[in-house]
């Protein structure tokens, strides 16, 4: 690949020269070599996320076969509680998330597909009859267009028009994650979501990693060190980030493992939250009343909290604002505690929990002191 690739912040504004560079590699990379996910060099676009609902299985079985063959994610990333939503598939590609997501938000729900390739585009384009047909609706409730994650304007998204935006293994490789993100926060509604797997590095990666064409088809070369992605969150005005999981990606090609070096690199799943200013930050008694599909028990909300059908839980003030401003608020009853009140034996703020927000230590096995959200009643549990 041309021209020298930074990554951490340098990462964020390259020259347009570059960018255009990056952009036209990804997309003959997988528009004209990777035709299919066998065509991949290395494992780190294919490796699941986490365990997957029924009903989600279920939708994925009615996605059509060709579409699934083009499939080239980290990891299946498939939020709770999308009823009636819109939502935004950043990289759609084939078109199988949007598919599946398709069939989850139910005929008065919508999804929207961007992917810069053409080759994917009108693949995606071809099927939209035929899931409609599948799922049963009147008409369709997809549709994709060909544009830039990082300009969405370009292809007229508009300001505060999405609940939910996804992502899956894409935004590695954007020459520009700053764009990307700010463009995200911006097309969001208030209260709305991203929620999105990505490939992180454990360091700023070397020139020979970041210019290497094929690690960066192959969403190493673009990875960005974790912690300097949450330095770009804070800056667009996005809550904290949420881990939901993260696993080892291996570089298993001795070639590209020499190019490596010590270098790691994981796969881990994030959410965010477009929280208002005006919603209040107080310590919260929140109940879960269990009526969110696939998830009628618990909701598995990061590695911080699960909430437990009918369980009265403290949650940090962070966590209160966004369960109050978002798609989640009629799934919960809340009781504000009021600023600076105590927890009341409830895990502590997400802030003072350091490790729990490492993507590299949960990948090891590490396991957050308050893994299940304590409940008011449990003793001994932080």
């Amino acid at each position: 690949m041309a021209g020298q690739l930074a990554s951490g912040g340098s990462l964020s504004s390259p020259g347009c020269a570059q960018h255009s560079k990056i952009h036209e590699d990804v997309k003959d990379y997988y528009g004209k070599r990777v035709k299919k996910t066998d065509d991949l060099v290395l494992n780190a676009c294919v490796t699941p996320a986490k365990a997957l609902t029924k009903h989600v299985q279920d939708a994925l079985k009615d996605v059509h076969e060709e579409v699934n063959s083009r499939y080239y994610g980290c990891g299946l990333v498939v939020p709770e509680c999308l009823e009636n939503c819109r939502v935004l598939d950043l990289g759609s590609g084939s078109g199988r998330d949007c598919y599946m997501l398709s069939k989850l938000v139910g005929e008065t729900g919508h999804v929207t597909g961007i992917d810069m390739t053409d080759e994917q585009i009108q693949l995606a384009k071809k099927f939209v009859d035929y899931h409609t047909q599948k799922f049963g609706f009147s008409k369709p409730n997809v549709d994709f267009l060909q544009g830039y994650i990082e300009k969405l304007g370009d292809v007229g998204l508009k300001d505060n028009s999405f609940d939910v935006i996804i992502s899956n293994c894409v935004i590695n490789l954007s020459p520009d994650k700053t764009a990307v993100l700010k463009e995200a926060y911006r097309v969001l509604k208030d209260g709305g979501e991203m929620y999105f797997s990505d490939i992180y590095a454990d360091c700023e990666l070397p020139e020979s990693v970041r210019t290497h064409k094929v690690l960066w088809g192959e969403c190493l070369g673009g990875a960005l060190w974790w912690k300097e992605f949450f330095k770009i969150v804070e800056k667009v005005g996005f809550s904290a980030p949420r881990l939901i999981s993260a696993s080892k990606v291996p570089v298993v090609n001795k070639e590209l493992q020499e190019l490596t070096g010590d270098c790691k690199f994981v796969s881990a799943t994030y959410r965010l939250f477009k929280v208002p200013a005006a919603v209040p930050r107080e310590k919260s008694h929140v109940i879960y009343n269990g009526s969110i599909t696939g998830c009628r028990e618990k909701l598995e909300f990061d590695v911080n909290y699960t909430f437990n059908e009918g369980q009265t839980v403290t949650v940090d003030e962070e966590t209160a604002a966004i369960l109050k401003s978002s798609r989640f608020a009629d799934e919960f009853t809340i009781q504000s505690l009021g600023k600076g009140s105590p927890s009341s034996g409830g895990c502590p703020p997400i802030e003072s929990q350091g490790a729990a927000v490492d993507p590299f230590w949960l990948s090891e096995g590490g396991i957050p002191s308050c893994s299940t959200a304590c409940s008011v009643q449990s003793k001994g549990c932080c």
